[in-house]
């Protein structure tokens, strides 16, 4: 007689359970989408850039230095980095500060 029961109560918990694992799995699908932590520019480069894609490489307008240094500390060709994206991520800071001497990047 306490079998069925025991078997009942398990599969009414299973059901409350499978219930409450779908209602939250529903809610995390339909939750607003955050933006990354780390934002960084995404596209295409121009040939000549401008200040304004250098500020969109960099993600900033004003702390250059360090934005700089946080964007090359993730794209650093001596820990696995892209060269031409270090060149363009120098490019850009030097567009910046208004030291641009060259026309474009090394590539």
């Amino acid at each position: 007689m306490a079998t069925p029961m025991v078997a009942g109560a398990a599969v009414a918990a299973a059901a409350i359970a499978g219930r409450y694992g779908i209602l939250a799995w529903q809610a995390f699908k339909a939750r607003p989408r955050m933006p990354r932590m780390r934002k960084f520019y995404e596209g295409g480069f121009q040939s000549a850039m401008t200040r304004r894609e250098a500020a969109l490489i960099l993600g900033v307008r004003y702390k250059v230095k360090e934005a700089h240094r946080r964007v090359m500390v993730a794209n650093h060709p001596d820990a696995g980095g892209s060269h031409y994206l270090a060149s363009k991520i120098n490019e850009a800071k030097e567009i910046m500060l208004g030291k641009s001497t060259r026309s474009g990047s090394a590539f």
